[in-house]
């Protein structure tokens, strides 16, 4: 991000809120602070594009609260447990994902479903940083909260909201009468068949939603007061909002498809346990399409990140592609939209080469473009500021970046170049990544560097062989401090990048 300085302005923030279903001013409990969480995924396999699309929706929030000089204190979580197959129905059913991932052919590569976890959680951060999304400032781990939310289970039975059966603790959708006011999926449709419910016998009723599995053979548990098991996915992000960010948050983002039940459940735990509202303000990014049809691997369709790169794709222009559409529409991503976007790309690279030559070598004169160009960013923050208008915003950058190239910049007008595509830059993020301001020389390892980094590698393929979890981990994450980030092939290799 950039290290100009942004006052706080008189200007609103509006954003659609999924609750009320309206457009509304996005209201902070404390003035200028912007306390967000968004859901963040579920490590047990690359995160998709269509994941990426939700998390850059939530960015772009983040940015444009920044640049009407907010604070933000962001919280995206980490699912590395608890998370099943059949989690997209009223209540979990079918097997823990992390679980089934390693029994997976791709599974094959790891030792434990914690070594699986960890490689993909380093995949997906290493993703977040080239498609140049801002840092969260905290990134909980369920894994890590665990102890939370076994208190907030027996809170909840305390308090009479939830009870235990043989298979687990669950919670008790009659007790709390707003359950469906975020998905419109009440209580009462649920009963009705609307939606799909998981039959168990030991439920008091059959919409009830577990936070507790018991299961003495999960690969990831823990022991409760109910035995031994594993923690549901919705209380992980109640007690990890709660720990960080208060009993009312701000606001809450993620794609739509978190509504229900993920949401909704969030929403029934949270409040029953403090009797406070969650959460003011939701904010949902609709689906992503590839080429007219819904992602599928089934269709060859499934894109990730890194695939794209591999077939020559600029993670900038990708970027660009997921945020060219409005967040709550369908957005169709194809390979001329991405062509397009490279296009666009170059463009604002075009104008970063003409600044930064002018600079260098521009003579003295009035600025010709100062005016224009401050005016076309209040365009653009205006449009941001109106529930994440990116289309009207990256046409006014890119109206800027034509007027910077058409131009022989004077030192002046270069001066107001620089602040503009700066500006944008902090704004949108497509303009340049930060990789792209550091010098070939400084990114590059020295031999001796490289050695010594190849070195490390094969002391932790030895610590593997050994069954040393411990030393394995710890030379990761060592090289990794080091911005070393360490790639297990499905053919047993090890390939690394400097990030």
């Amino acid at each position: 991000m950039s290290t100009l300085k942004k006052p706080m302005t008189e200007k609103q923030f509006r954003l659609y809120d999924s609750l009320s279903r309206k457009v509304k001013p996005l209201i902070t409990a404390e003035p200028g602070h912007l306390r967000f969480y968004t859901c963040g995924p579920t490590v047990y396999s690359y995160a998709h594009i269509g994941n990426f699309r939700s998390f850059l929706s939530a960015d772009l929030v983040v940015r444009t609260a920044l640049a009407i000089g907010w604070k933000v204190t962001w919280v995206s979580n980490i699912t590395d447990v608890g998370h099943l197959t059949d989690d997209d129905i009223a209540d979990a059913t079918g097997e823990d994902k992390m679980e089934k991932a390693l029994r997976s052919k791709e599974g094959e590569q790891f030792h434990n479903v914690w070594e699986l976890a960890e490689y993909y959680e380093a995949a997906y951060r290493e993703d977040w940083k080239l498609l140049n999304l801002v840092e969260p400032d905290v990134r909980p781990k369920a894994t890590q909260h665990v102890r939370e939310q076994i208190l907030a289970a027996e809170e909840l039975i305390e308090k009479g909201f939830a009870y235990e059966t043989p298979t687990g603790v669950y919670f008790s959708v009659d007790k709390f009468p707003g359950y469906g006011k975020l998905s419109g999926n009440t209580q009462e449709s649920l009963r009705k068949g609307v939606r799909d419910v998981v039959l168990d016998e030991n439920k008091k009723d059959q919409s009830d939603f577990a936070i507790w599995k018991k299961d003495d053979k999960h690969l990831m548990q823990w022991f409760s007061p109910y035995g031994w098991g594993f923690p549901g996915w919705h209380i992980e992000c109640s007690v990890m909002a709660r720990a960080y960010l208060g009993d009312t948050i701000d606001l809450h983002s993620g794609g739509e498809d978190n509504k229900f039940p993920h949401h909704e459940c969030e929403i029934a735990q949270s409040e029953s346990l403090t009797g406070k509202p969650f959460c003011e303000h939701w904010s949902h990014t609709a689906f992503l399409q590839v080429n007219g049809q819904k992602m599928s691997k089934s269709l060859g369709n499934f894109y990730y990140v890194r695939g794209l790169m591999a077939k020559g794709a600029d993670p900038l222009a990708i970027r660009f592609a997921l945020i060219s559409g409005v967040y709550r529409k369908n957005l169709n991503f194809t390979d001329q939209g991405l062509e397009d976007a490279k296009t666009n790309i170059d463009r604002f690279r075009r104008a970063d080469i003409a600044v930064a030559e002018a600079l260098e070598s521009g003579s003295n004169g009035a600025d010709t473009v100062g005016a224009e160009l401050e005016d076309l960013y209040g365009q653009a923050l205006d449009a941001m500021l109106s529930d994440l208008n990116t289309p009207i915003a990256i046409s006014k950058a890119l109206e800027g970046a034509k007027i910077i190239t058409r131009e022989t910049l004077s030192l002046e007008s270069a001066k107001s170049g620089e602040r503009f595509l700066n500006l944008v830059n902090d704004l949108l993020g497509i303009v340049r990544h930060p990789e792209d301001m550091v010098m070939v020389e400084e990114s590059k390892t020295s031999t001796a560097d490289e050695a010594r980094i190849l070195e490390r590698i094969e002391a932790r393929k030895a610590a593997k062989v050994a069954k040393d979890w411990g030393l394995a981990d710890s030379i990761r994450q060592e090289l990794l401090n080091e911005s070393i980030v360490l790639t297990d092939n499905s053919d047993g290799s090890v390939s690394w990048s400097s990030t």
